[in-house]
């Protein structure tokens, strides 16, 4: 038969279209409902198969854990009309024998499965042509129990830690927004590891985001007559919790934690692109939070030191991260996700805070996996400075105090005492987030917001963990875009400018980059910085990981949707990736996604999904993702045309000659 069956396939689509049913089959097409509820689980409310003809006993284990996040309830009758002392077994006790298999390993798995045997209930004399017998008003009242006790208490309803949370349940998947997963970090708590969050009673509303982190405002205003953003706040330590509307509590499902980009100065987890619905209708529970911001995330200052010093300093962002993972550890189960079984993603300042996480002692045992989009691993980009020390890092030249101190002259705050720390704790958030206007005239340099190493936390950078073969043995997926150039850490005003800074290379990188000398300097720069701060980094942790032994994924995302391929003649650029992972593509300027477009979707968050639930992208239907091997310079592109595939990476030359520049010494232009 055509994979996937069309009659599965039609099955599957129209509980879509319904927004979520009860798929139930008899006879040959009683086993239909198992094999629609694989394609399409979250749109599955419950599967009815009455006496199927058979219960397929092929099922791979990862087919039997979302088997597992449906109810299921299989109809045998009594058989009376089966002839008596025949030497074979009829097939309908076969049939019977397959389904109670199926159902034992479903159960094993977590799942709510079960047989109905109506002579259990008095009801005698049934055929194997049941909904015809003398019985099928009672049987159907039977079925209809069950379905009630089964779909009717999907109701978005979980309990966790701090109190009941009334989720939203809309096309199969139940949502839960703006859950606290920390206390408010305002007034004594500025500047304070997240503290436990306050418990409630009765049953908190969870169909709203909760408030954004403090940011600036970014991108073009909203346009005339729209609502703007809600305001962001300084309480706002909140996630997000995606799920199958099935799922039940203990189902195991694998389980996802996004971490959002954005510099670390601005971005949530409540953008529309990054929603988790499309994860949850694939049998994963997706988790996106909020983390702080700027000055907030990130701050050092002495008086900061002295307080509570067995608390981590600096690191404010990550803190929030962590506190957000031991959340997911200690609740997410009554979500049906498995605590044992997380990924954590992120892309750009998220892709850097993955590495970041890899490297630290304090985020150990929190996840299992780990997806870096875009976010490096080399120090110097968004990587951290020290916490007292200036001049000590050619990357970070300006330690954190020193940023602190200066911020605090700045609002007129002398001294680094615990007094002066008060008053930095009563700046209004909005003062924090400012800062003081510029002097008119004045041309302060700026500096960027960074993590910091505080020795407990951030003990040191992932380079220098991943060197020295320190990071946990997990499995890693990382890449970048075709276009990468967030950053611009390579500065130059001419070619010869450019290939100076490859030191005794530049020979080779002029071979690399420009071999008969007609390349424009804007693109040379825009792939130098590329090179060097995404696609160089990627190869070097992917090389890390493996030669640990742990596996490691490569890829370059290089499609560009066909709305937008006048505007990105380069390439896929810097988060171009994003909407398809989630597969949540949108109508660009050109106009909606074509089905390429959409192919490529579905490909990708395949890839996605399946790496979630296995630490292995491949998966049956997609090209082959090898794992990275550092002799081979295999990397898996997401190609222009819509393709996908892994081959030798065109470019090799570019990233060894920034490869040996890098290590020299040699990073961010000043």
């Amino acid at each position: 038969m055509p994979t996937p069956n069309p009659t599965f396939k039609a099955l599957a689509d129209l509980a879509t279209q319904v927004k979520g049913a009860v798929l139930m089959g008899h006879s040959q097409s009683g086993a239909f409902p198992l094999e629609a509820a694989l394609l399409n689980p979250a749109a599955s409310r419950a599967l009815v198969l009455v006496e199927p003809g058979r219960c397929p006993d092929t099922y791979s284990a990862e087919q039997i854990k979302v088997l597992a996040t449906i109810p299921i309830l299989a109809v045998f009758g009594d058989h009376r009309d089966t002839p008596t002392g025949i030497s074979i077994r009829p097939s309908w006790q076969l049939s019977f024998e397959g389904c109670q298999a199926l159902l034992g390993r479903i159960k094993a798995a977590g799942g709510d499965a079960r047989m109905l045997d109506p002579a259990d209930q008095g009801i005698r004399g049934n055929s194997h042509m049941i909904m015809q017998d003398k019985n099928n008003l009672q049987i159907a009242d039977l079925i209809l129990q069950w379905i009630d006790a089964h779909v009717g208490k999907q109701s978005g309803v979980v309990r966790v830690e701090s109190g009941e949370l009334q989720g939203v349940v809309d096309d199969g998947v139940a949502s839960f927004k703006g859950i606290p997963y920390a206390a408010p970090p305002v007034g004594e708590l500025r500047w304070r590891p997240p503290q436990p969050a306050a418990p409630w009673t009765g049953a908190r509303q969870a169909a709203e985001f909760g408030a954004d982190c403090m940011q600036g405002r970014f991108g073009p205003p909203p346009a005339a007559g729209a609502p703007g953003p809600p305001a962001p706040s300084e309480d706002c330590l909140f996630l997000n919790v995606w799920r199958p509307a099935s799922a039940t509590s203990g189902a195991k499902l694998p389980v996802m934690v996004w971490i959002h980009g954005g510099g670390f100065v601005f971005g949530s987890g409540s953008f529309p692109m990054t929603s988790g619905a499309q994860f949850a209708k694939h049998g994963v529970v997706l988790v996106s939070l909020n983390y702080r911001l700027g000055r907030f995330g990130f701050f050092a200052f002495p008086a900061l030191g002295r307080e509570r010093p067995e608390e981590a300093k600096g690191n404010y962002a990550y803190m929030d991260q962590i506190a957000a993972l031991q959340w997911v550890k200690r609740n997410i189960a009554a979500f049906g996700g498995d605590p044992g079984n997380v990924t954590i993603f992120g892309f750009s300042a998220g892709g850097v805070s993955v590495h970041s996480l890899l490297a630290s002692p304090m985020a150990r045992g929190l996840f299992q996996k780990a997806i870096a989009e875009s976010g490096g691993s080399r120090d110097s980009v968004l990587t951290a400075r020290p916490l007292r020390e200036d001049g000590v890092d050619p990357n970070y030249p300006v330690s954190a105090e020193t940023i602190g101190l200066t911020f605090a002259r700045s609002m007129g705050i002398e001294g680094t005492d615990p007094a002066a720390l008060a008053r930095l704790r009563a700046l209004r958030a909005e003062q924090v987030l400012q800062g003081a206007p510029a002097p008119a005239g004045a041309n302060a340099p700026s500096i960027e917001t960074t993590p910091i190493l505080d020795g407990k936390l951030v003990t040191e950078t992932a380079e220098t963990a991943y060197k020295a073969g320190r990071q946990p043995s997990v499995p890693l997926l990382l890449g970048s875009n075709s276009a990468d150039t967030a950053g611009n850490r390579i500065k130059a005003t001419t070619k010869e400018q450019l290939f100076a800074r490859y030191g005794q290379w530049s020979a080779q990188a002029k071979a690399a980059y420009d071999p008969d000398g007609s390349a424009d300097l804007a693109a040379l720069i825009a792939k130098a910085n590329d090179d060097f701060g995404q696609a160089e980094p990627a190869r070097f942790a992917a090389n890390a990981f493996a030669a640990k032994g742990s596996p490691a994924y490569l890829y370059r995302f290089s499609y560009v949707q066909t709305a937008s391929r006048e505007q990105l003649r380069a390439g896929a650029p810097h988060g171009g990736e994003i909407a398809y992972v989630f597969d949540t593509l949108s109508a660009g300027r050109g106009g909606a996604p074509t089905p390429e477009d959409q192919a490529v979707a579905r490909m990708a968050h395949s890839y996605w999904v399946n790496f979630a639930r296995t630490g292995d992208p491949n998966g049956p239907g997609l090209p082959a993702w090898p794992r990275h091997d550092p002799g081979k310079d295999l990397i898996f592109d997401f190609r222009p045309d819509g393709s996908g595939g892994a081959g030798p990476d065109p470019r090799k030359a570019r990233l060894d000659v920034t490869q040996l520049a890098t290590e020299s010494g040699k990073r961010s232009d000043p």
